[in-house]
């Protein structure tokens, strides 16, 4: 489903309008942005297309460019770009007027049709073709936090860091064991040098991983799956 819609008009929107596309595609995949002139097939009845998909979509995108008030139709019912926002708003999808340019302010009430004057009430984004990198990101970051099932389609999501390698050491050991519990990776369990020659260690570890032990020792070391501390004195 394509849950994002791209308003624009020919002649003032449609490179910006196609940039998005591609940068959100990239980003969502295909079957998540309608943009017409790509979105519609060959023999479509367009109109039926169009409002068709302005209804199932979460948020629509209004390109507005320094031209788009220009158009004498803007506000009229033969006027598509007027057609697909007011079907938007009247189905409670969230309208979102992106500015192009550096340049493109806000449209003025007293500019437009009163079928569009609560347009100058939402927010705004901007796209500006020398800061596209960043302006892109930025739109795409705002439609993810939007709309959970971008988020969730979102290919530049980074996945969770894998919880650190166990690491431990248990100092001295006399006469004593000690079980490292798994699993592990990296040298996990380390016994200090002992300077009694009659001192016994042990050392149990379940998991995976290497252990090391320095000192003059006369314990032993098992690796396996027992928990079970043997009896005082090594084996």
């Amino acid at each position: 489903m394509p849950e994002i819609f791209i308003n624009y008009r020919t002649g003032d929107g449609e490179q910006a309008a196609a940039t998005l596309d591609n940068a959100l595609r990239a980003r969502f995949g295909d079957g998540h942005v309608y943009r017409a002139s790509r979105s519609i097939a060959p023999g479509d009845a367009f109109d039926h297309d169009l409002v068709n998909n302005v209804r199932r979509s979460s948020v629509l995108l209004a390109l507005i460019g320094n031209h788009w008030l220009d158009k004498p139709t803007l506000g009229h019912d033969d006027d598509w770009v007027t057609k697909e926002i007011l079907e938007a708003f009247r189905h409670d999808i969230r309208i979102i007027p992106v500015l192009i340019g550096r340049r493109t302010e806000r449209p003025a009430k007293r500019d437009l049709p009163d079928a569009l004057l609560w347009l100058t009430d939402c927010q705004t984004l901007r796209y500006d073709h020398q800061t596209d990198e960043r302006d892109l990101k930025h739109i795409g970051d705002q439609l993810a936090e939007l709309v959970p099932t971008l988020a969730d389609a979102d290919r530049t999501a980074t996945e969770p860091e894998a919880p650190a390698a166990a690491s431990n050491s248990t100092g001295d050991l006399t006469n004593s064991w000690a079980t490292q519990m798994g699993p592990v990776t990296g040298s996990t369990v380390r016994i200090g040098p002992d300077e009694s020659r009659h001192s016994h260690h042990t050392v149990h570890q379940t998991g995976t991983g290497s252990n090391y032990v320095a000192g003059d020792n006369r314990g032993g070391i098992r690796q396996g799956f027992g928990t079970t501390p043997p009896a005082e004195g090594g084996e």
